[in-house]
């Protein structure tokens, strides 16, 4: 069973009813984050427990959301292999620098996570229709939940947006709504046609579950070097939400006593034709300002505001971490580089890691010895352009 308690908002502490739908923080306007009885959690949930059960987010059950196993939707996501690339290490002078390889989650994308999460949880508290805005996988990856929940999505998407995410969500038989401009364009006319036609919105941020399903790619990884965080995590970042997962996710095994106080460094990577994040991390600010005329082949990458900032700036600054923006020039060069060196052939999103690495490492901020993760967060076929 789940042990969730209550939704909180980490801006002002007020907690919210879990087992009712919710949105957000209507007075701070800030994503609301689930909270567990982890005292109750840590009678079933064990190391040794979580290891043997079946592979997939739902091993973690106790600290997930959804308290039925009957709502528990899956299409095998989860347990993505975590891949050493020596070759790649060498190249840049290091000796331990792992790829996190989320492009063997359904759809090929690391969206599968928090989509799974996001519509098992509404599914319990029983929602039957959907609306995401997305940039293009986060679509592709509700078109194939709600398909398999047998409910129905409406996916709003930028025009431009890859080919491949538009066929799959066509061909999942969800409603496709194509919007001149960027993800914050179909994002306003996504919350418009749910307002008016009572839809469910899973918008990045904008419900409480998406990042549940996310933290899991966190507890992954303190499992994978036995309870042992690596120094470093890089993470490709747009709406943030796998970034502030893990972030969460580690103060939730350090609360059951599987981990101590150690963090990894988080490292926010964006591309330089869109880094509200960065500007705003490097600036000292709170909030990330609005990032004009947005572009990049990173088509993830190409969000102008994340709803999320402040959770993203905290946790980068909690961790002793940074943040570093890269040229599309030098994504689509570590793309090639990660696949010709260890045969990953990486999203541009995830290749932008790869990007930072060097850059990191050429500064100083990333030392030899340091164990450093790079986030893969797709597969590099779903992309055109190379």
């Amino acid at each position: 069973m789940s042990t969730l308690t209550y939704l909180e908002c980490p801006e002002c502490g007020a907690h919210f009813e879990a087992d009712k739908p919710q949105t957000f923080c209507p007075r701070c306007e800030s994503p609301l984050l689930p909270r567990y009885d982890l005292d109750a959690a840590s009678r079933a949930l064990t190391p040794e427990a979580v290891a043997s059960r079946p592979r997939g987010i739902w091993r973690w059950h106790e600290i997930l959301p959804v308290r039925s196993a009957e709502h528990r939707i899956t299409l095998g996501e989860g347990d993505t292999p975590l891949v050493e690339v020596p070759r790649l290490a060498r190249e840049f002078g290091l000796e331990h620098v792992w790829v996190k390889d989320e492009s063997q989650n359904p759809t090929a994308t690391f969206k599968a996570r928090g989509l799974v999460m996001a519509v098992s949880r509404a599914l319990e508290l029983g929602i039957r229709e959907f609306v995401i805005p997305t940039a293009g996988n986060a679509g592709g990856a509700l078109a194939a939940y709600a398909a398999r929940a047998g409910v129905k999505a409406h996916v709003y998407m930028p025009a431009d947006a890859p080919e491949v995410n538009k066929a799959e969500v066509a061909a999942a038989g969800a409603d496709l709504v194509l919007v001149d401009g960027l993800i914050s364009d179909a994002g306003k006319l996504a919350a418009e046609h749910a307002r008016e036609r009572g839809w469910w919105s899973v918008s990045t941020f904008k419900e409480p579950y998406r990042v549940e399903g996310k933290k899991t790619m966190g507890l992954e990884i303190a499992e994978a070097f036995g309870w042992h965080l690596p120094d470093v995590i890089i993470y490709p970042t747009g709406g943030g939400t796998g970034l502030v997962g893990m972030w969460k996710a580690f103060d939730e095994l350090e609360a059951l006593g599987w981990i101590g106080s150690e963090r990894p460094r988080l490292v926010s990577v964006q591309s330089e034709g869109c880094a509200p994040i960065v500007r705003a991390f490097h600036e000292g600010a709170e909030r990330a300002r609005p990032w004009e005329n947005a572009h990049t082949v990173a088509a993830g990458l190409r969000v102008p505001a994340a709803f999320a900032d402040r959770l993203i700036l905290r946790a980068l600054r909690e961790t002793n971490g940074t943040a570093i923006a890269v040229p599309d020039e030098e994504i689509l060069a570590a793309q090639r580089l990660l696949a010709a060196e260890e045969g990953i052939f990486a999203a541009p999103e995830g290749a932008a890691t790869v990007a930072a690495l060097k850059k990191l490492v050429s500064s100083g901020w990333i030392n030899a010895a340091d164990t450093v993760v790079l986030f893969n967060t797709g597969s590099g076929l779903k992309y055109e352009r190379l």
